[in-house]
């Protein structure tokens, strides 16, 4: 059986940006038995469900992408809607500024980037914008200058509401979303530039909790 370690509430809901109708998505982190990896069938990395739209790594799969500053990954633990936390949840969120690190500006602004390639390329096939895609655009960016300056990660853009609805029902301009996403890359840059996280994630910090997490699932 896996245990959930951490339950929480991501997308529009967590980011502040919900409207009617909104999905209520969830992810989060479980903790296979560590007995289960010494059976050459080994425990799945992630599973989907049980409820819609619900997503759950197993706790080093993980680390592993929380280490890499993945984006998606790293806004679990900074959500500001958790639903359930166990021992293993609290003593994941308790190390969480180890994983933090100045690659934050290379995940953030690649994300980023590739939203706006693919806004792009519908533009040109359709002429059509994506809004939804635009607007994560702006998100990402807004986000990735903020963790850099402070050393937290940014969830809820609820004080950017406004503009970033308009920007997904297709209310602003392209060349209006395109200024604002220059603006911001500008930003990005700058927050790098004078950031004090460090130049790599605590992978030791995280290895350690990783084990301890292992030694206290073996029975």
């Amino acid at each position: 059986m896996n245990d959930i370690a951490l339950s929480v509430v991501v997308g529009s809901r967590a980011y502040g940006l919900d409207v009617e109708g909104s999905d209520h998505d969830r992810r989060g982190v479980f903790v296979a038995p560590t007995r289960a990896f010494w059976s050459l069938d080994k425990p799945p990395t992630h599973f989907d469900g049980p409820r819609v739209e619900e997503f759950n790594w197993e706790i080093e799969r993980f680390c592993e992408l929380a280490l890499q500053a993945n984006p998606t990954v790293l806004e679990v633990l900074w959500s500001p809607l958790v639903e359930s936390v166990s021992p293993d949840g609290s003593a994941l969120l308790a190390s969480r500024q180890a994983f933090l690190s100045r690659r934050v500006f290379d995940t953030y602004g690649s994300y980023a980037r590739d939203q706006l390639k693919r806004v792009d390329a519908r533009r040109e096939r359709t002429g059509e914008t994506n809004g939804k895609q635009a607007m994560h655009m702006i998100r990402l960016l807004v986000a990735g200058a903020h963790v850099l300056r402070t050393g937290e990660v940014l969830v809820d853009v609820a004080h950017l509401r406004d503009r970033l609805l308009a920007v997904k029902r297709g209310d602003t301009p392209w060349p209006s979303i395109l200024a604002w996403s220059s603006e911001l890359q500008s930003d990005l840059e700058a927050a790098a530039e004078k950031s004090r996280l460090p130049e790599s994630p605590n992978r030791a910090a995280i290895n350690n909790l990783l084990s301890t997490i292992r030694e206290a699932n073996l029975s």
